[in-house]
């Protein structure tokens, strides 16, 4: 096998293309004395294909694009991808805030192609540490030519996205004799045709993904109670909720929340992320409205709804039977099992990060957490092995050390800045100091200050103005 070396090492090599290592490309884009290239798989940018229905909308404002909350003059923002398709009017008038999921694929594809940075068709093999370089050794194979390429980095970050989460219970179904009738969401796309014309589908999970699943669903129905599947959604949570909307509520995806998660104890940080599944695990008031309506519809003229909604439900077992599956189920709190027999089995069961195959070359000088975890600075940077003169940062795998805001596009930008100017060693984009108007943990005091009973901060002078009026303490 012939490799091509580089020796010229990069500033900065990342690995995978996804929203957030593009959004790292798009803002490192023209900065000058700094050298990088972006490495993935795939032979084109592609954000969840199999999720991209019509109607589907991003879960957050088209401010949160690439660039904008970091650097809003820069060419690669989405108001820039609108003025170079000539869309400009049409945003306009559609008065939109959140934007179809599909043209937000469209967007990072329009990026990705123009960002010379960005290759495709380049998959990585192995990172390793080049003791003679004093660099990180990346390499990297064509599946188009089949050649093999050798680049030096002096700074790595990881954008390998996540990985489909498949409960313990049905992962022996996932065969190729069951493809299309049991998968994954990330997958649903590719089987949605045969999956509407399926008498019966069981979508488990209660996020957003299930959610739009159950009504896609829904909606191929006929509205007489013939045609199209009996729906059936499932999940563990105790009720099919709302996500948190609220204008204070979405502070925990500021740089501010951020800091006070960093520096609390990791039992409580473990905690936090488990009781605040509603800000990043619900579902959008709008679509838990649009299978409202869709129900009701259905059952207009008291026909019975070919659908069935169960909450507190999780799967403990299932089997391949009668052609179709039969799930074990348990409802918790009323400590109930009972059988589902479904034709279908879709799962909108989450992702969660991975340590890709490539690290394993590497992974003895990572300094893995007690529970085989990347241990993630406050600049995303991993700890090594001291030795080393490089860095590792980590995009979208710090959930544990940052909280509920790590798969979050709103905080893509300003945590892809961060590590700019981690990388580079100065300020390329300032990022703000202060986000939020809620005071994450308690009240910072210096010495001077008192804290009364009543809970109001107040300096000494202030106390011996109250004591000189008569005023109660």
């Amino acid at each position: 096998m012939t490799v091509t070396e580089q020796q010229t090492p990069y500033d900065l090599v990342g690995v995978g293309i996804g929203p957030f290592n593009l959004s790292l490309a798009a803002l490192s884009d023209g900065v000058p004395g700094l050298r990088t290239l972006f490495l993935d798989s795939k032979p084109a940018f592609s954000w969840h294909p199999g999720l991209l229905m019509e109607g589907t909308v991003l879960q957050v404002p088209f401010l949160a694009d690439l660039v904008t909350m970091a650097d809003p003059t820069s060419p690669w923002s989405y108001l820039n991808y609108l003025r170079s398709h000539d869309r400009m009017f049409p945003f306009f008038f559609s008065e939109r805030f959140h934007i179809p999921r599909r043209e937000y694929d469209h967007y990072c594809r329009w990026v990705a192609e123009h960002l010379p940075s960005c290759r495709f068709d380049a998959e990585v093999t192995s990172v390793e540490w080049d003791d003679a370089a004093g660099a990180f050794a990346v390499v990297h194979r064509s599946a188009g030519n089949g050649g093999t390429t050798r680049v030096l980095a002096r700074q790595v970050v990881l954008g390998v996205g996540t990985q489909p989460v498949v409960p313990e219970p049905l992962r022996p179904l996932l065969t190729e004799q069951h493809t299309g009738r049991v998968l994954h969401s990330a997958d649903y796309r590719t089987h949605r045709a045969r999956l509407a014309g399926t008498d019966d589908v069981t979508v488990i999970g209660a996020g957003q993904s299930g959610a739009e699943v159950a009504l896609d669903l829904l909606r191929h129905q006929d509205g007489k109670g013939e045609g199209g599947p009996y729906v059936r959604w499932l999940a563990r949570t105790p009720a099919f909720a709302p996500m948190e909307y609220s204008k204070l509520g979405l502070e925990h995806f500021t740089p501010d929340y951020i800091r006070y998660f960093r520096s609390l104890p990791e039992h409580e940080r473990e905690r936090l992320v488990d009781e605040q599944w509603q800000l990043y695990k619900g579902v959008s008031e709008e679509t838990l409205a649009d299978i409202h309506d869709e129900l009701y519809e259905r059952t207009i003229g008291g026909t019975e709804p070919r659908a069935a909604l169960h909450p507190g439900v999780e799967i403990v077992d299932a089997a391949a039977e009668d052609g179709g599956y039969r799930l074990i189920c348990r409802h918790a709190p009323q400590s109930a099992t009972f059988d589902i027999r479904t034709s279908a089995v879709v799962m909108a069961t989450g992702y969660a990060a991975r340590r890709p195959a490539f690290l394993d070359t590497l992974a003895d000088l990572v300094d893995w957490d007690d529970r085989g975890r990347y241990q993630v600075d406050g600049d995303y940077r991993v700890a090594l092995d001291p030795r080393l003169d490089g860095s590792l940062y980590v995009q979208n795998a710090e959930m544990h050390t940052h909280g509920v805001g790590a798969p979050d596009l709103t905080l893509g930008a300003w945590r892809a800045a961060t590590i700019l100017n981690a990388v580079a060693a100065r300020t390329v984009l300032r990022v703000p100091e202060r986000a939020a108007w809620t005071t994450f943990g308690a009240p910072q005091q210096s010495a001077s200050e008192i804290a009364p009973a009543g809970g109001v901060w107040r300096t000494p002078a202030q106390e011996g103005r109250r004591a000189e009026a008569g005023t109660p303490r």
